[in-house]
C-alpha cells in the first residue's frame, strides 16, 4: 500500500513530462499498482483504446448477449475502454472502488482503490452488482528492476500522491492536466517548445 515501502511509489501516479520520448506514454497519467525491487507495474489512465467500447467487449466475451435488450447493458455499453499499456494488451485489468472485492483475485492497492484482472468483475459490472466506480484497461505498463527508478532520475516522470478522482473522473488529456493541477503546476511551465500549444 502507498507509503509503506520507502523509495517505492505504488499507489501514486506517474505524470509524463512533455519531453517524454516514448510516444506510447506521451501526456500519460499512470497509476502505479505495484513497485518493488522486482520492478513496477501500472495502468495508463487516460488513453482510450481505439475501436472498442465496454459494451462491445462484454459482447465479445459473451457476458452480454444483446445489449439492446438489457437496460443496464445499454447504460454501460458506451463506457470507454482504456489502453492500459503495451504489456499483455489482450488482457483486461479493472481498477475500481473498494466496495467490490474478490478474495482470491482482487488486489487492494490502497484505501478506495482495488485492482481485479478476472472476467468475474466484468460480469458483476454488467449485472449491476459490481463496484460503483471502475476503469477498464487493456494491458499494462511494466518496468524491469531499477528501470522506473532510472526514468524518474532522468526526469521522465513527475510523481503525484494519490487522489482517486484521477482514476475515475475526467477523460483523455484532461486527466494529465488534472494531475498537474494537483501538483500546482502549469503545463506551459514544463514545455520545452514555448509558444506552441
Amino acid at each position: 500500500m502507498s507509503g509503506e515501502k520507502p523509495g517505492y511509489i505504488d499507489g501514486q501516479y506517474l505524470i509524463a513530462m512533455p519531453t517524454m520520448e516514448d510516444g506510447r506514454f506521451a501526456h500519460s497519467v499512470i497509476y502505479v499498482c505495484a513497485h518493488s525491487e522486482e520492478g513496477a507495474m501500472g495502468i495508463v489512465l487516460n488513453q482510450p483504446a481505439p475501436n472498442i467500447t465496454f459494451g462491445q467487449l462484454l459482447g465479445q466475451l459473451n457476458i452480454v448477449e444483446d445489449e439492446n435488450e438489457d437496460p443496464l447493458a445499454i447504460d454501460i455499453s458506451e463506457r470507454k475502454v482504456y489502453r492500459g499499456g503495451p504489456v499483455d494488451a489482450g488482457r483486461g485489468f479493472v481498477l475500481h472502488s473498494d466496495d467490490y472485492f474478490l478474495e482470491e483475485t482482487s488486489l487492494k492497492i490502497e484505501d478506495g482503490v482495488v485492482l481485479t484482472a478476472t472476467v468475474e468483475v466484468l460480469r458483476a459490472i454488467a449485472a449491476g452488482k459490481g463496484p460503483k466506480k471502475s476503469l477498464l484497461a487493456l494491458g499494462y505498463a511494466g518496468w524491469a528492476p531499477g528501470q522506473l527508478e532510472t526514468e524518474l532520475q532522468a526526469n521522465g516522470w513527475l510523481t503525484c500522491q494519490t487522489d482517486p478522482s484521477l482514476i475515475f473522473e475526467g477523460e483523455g488529456d484532461q486527466k494529465w492536466h488534472n494531475a498537474l493541477d494537483i501538483l500546482g503546476i502549469d503545463p506551459g511551465m514544463l514545455s520545452t517548445d514555448i509558444g506552441h500549444a
